[in-house]
């Protein structure tokens, strides 16, 4: 399994009792629907190495979990990994719901400026969300809100906003509108 087949589940924190548990954040919208996780990959010096386990605790996104044929000595090597799950695993999402990594390479239409590039990456800053388009060499970075994402055509890869006025003329300066 490689890591561009693959979808950051999360990380883990650090060893818990005696008996080489592990305390794993979980770093997903509901953390309630991994509770009958059994494995997931480690990411263990760039390699996706599976791993199998029964979480005994839930709480919040933190679980506590028993990892199989692993004790405490072991389990202190594992402390800092990401663990990773396959994306065949994520459910569909449709209408304007949205996996940021899904939406990379769509083009991004605007209501007044028309087509303004393609997204290059999502950045995910903890305030906020942001596309990061490209326009030729102009970079344009529009906020990930529900007010301004109006479509997603997932079959045209094409995502048509409406910008806050001024938004998209910081970039792009006093190239004419497009539409």
């Amino acid at each position: 399994m490689q890591h561009s087949e693959c979808y950051l589940l999360g990380h883990i924190t650090k060893p818990w009792g005696t008996k080489g548990q592990l305390v794993l954040f979980l770093d997903v919208d509901t953390p309630a629907d991994y509770a009958d996780l059994d494995s997931a990959f480690v990411d263990i010096k760039g390699s996706l190495v599976p791993h199998f386990f029964h979480i005994d605790q839930l709480n919040g996104p933190r679980a506590v979990a028993t990892f199989e044929d692993i004790g405490p000595d072991q389990a202190q090597l594992l402390v800092g990994r990401d663990l990773y799950l396959p994306l065949s695993l994520l459910p569909r999402l449709d209408g304007n719901r949205f996996y940021f990594h899904e939406v990379v390479g769509f083009h991004v239409v605007d209501t007044h400026w028309g087509d303004i590039g393609t997204i290059r990456q999502v950045i995910d800053y903890p305030a906020q969300p942001l596309f990061q388009i490209f326009n030729a060499d102009t970079e344009i970075l529009i906020p990930v809100v529900d007010p301004i994402i109006k479509q997603v055509d997932r079959e045209a890869q094409t995502i048509h906003i409406e910008a806050p006025n001024g938004l998209i003329e910081l970039y792009m300066g006093n190239i004419n509108k497009g539409c």
